[in-house]
C-alpha cells in the first residue's frame, strides 16, 4: 500500500524513502539495457547481488545459504537498478504511466516454493515509488542457475507517456 504522506513525484518519493538510484553498469554482452517500442519500455533482465561468484566456488541458493529476507533485498536492489534505467531511458520517472508486467527468476533450491515472497521486494518498492501505477502483473519462477550466480533476476515491461 502506498503511503499517502509521501510526495507524488516518483523521484521525490525515492528521496523521502531515503533511497538513491545506483550508477548503471555497461551491458555485459551483446544487448541493450532497454528498448522503447511505441508506448512500451522493455527493461532487460537485471540480477543481484551485483558481486560475481568466483569460478569453481559454490553458488549460494535461495532456500539454503540465502534467506527469503536476503533475496527480497536483492529483488529490491534490482528494482533500484530498473528505476535508474527508466530514468536514463526517459529522463524523468514521472513519464511512467504504469508497470505492466514483471518477470522474476529466483536462483533457488529445488524444494523452494516461496518465489512470490522473494519478488515482493521488487513489487513493494515499485508500489511505494509509483503508487497504483507501480502495480503490475507478475510471474515469479525458480531457476536452477542464473548468470554470475545471481540470487534474483528481474525483467519488466512498463507503459510510458
Amino acid at each position: 500500500m502506498t503511503d499517502p504522506t509521501l510526495p507524488t513525484h516518483p523521484s521525490a518519493r525515492l528521496q523521502a524513502l531515503g533511497l538513491a538510484l545506483p550508477a548503471l553498469p555497461q551491458p555485459g554482452g551483446n544487448y541493450v539495457p532497454y528498448v522503447i517500442s511505441g508506448t512500451l519500455l522493455y527493461l532487460s533482465g537485471k540480477g543481484a547481488p551485483t558481486r560475481e561468484i568466483k569460478p569453481g566456488s559454490t553458488v549460494p541458493k535461495v532456500g539454503a545459504e540465502v534467506s527469503i529476507a536476503q533475496a527480497q533485498s536483492y529483488a529490491r536492489e534490482v528494482a533500484l537498478f530498473h528505476l535508474a534505467t527508466i530514468e536514463a531511458a526517459l529522463g524523468d520517472l514521472a513519464r511512467v504511466n504504469r508497470f505492466v508486467k514483471v518477470i522474476g527468476l529466483v536462483n533457488a533450491t529445488p524444494d523452494f516454493c516461496d518465489h512470490p515472497q522473494v519478488m515482493n521486494g521488487y513489487s513493494d518498492l515499485m508500489v511505494a515509488v509509483f503508487g497504483t501505477r507501480g502495480e503490475h502483473a507478475r510471474s515469479a519462477m525458480g531457476a536452477g542457475s542464473l548468470p554470475k550466480g545471481f540470487a534474483v533476476e528481474v525483467e519488466a515491461i512498463v507503459e510510458i507517456g
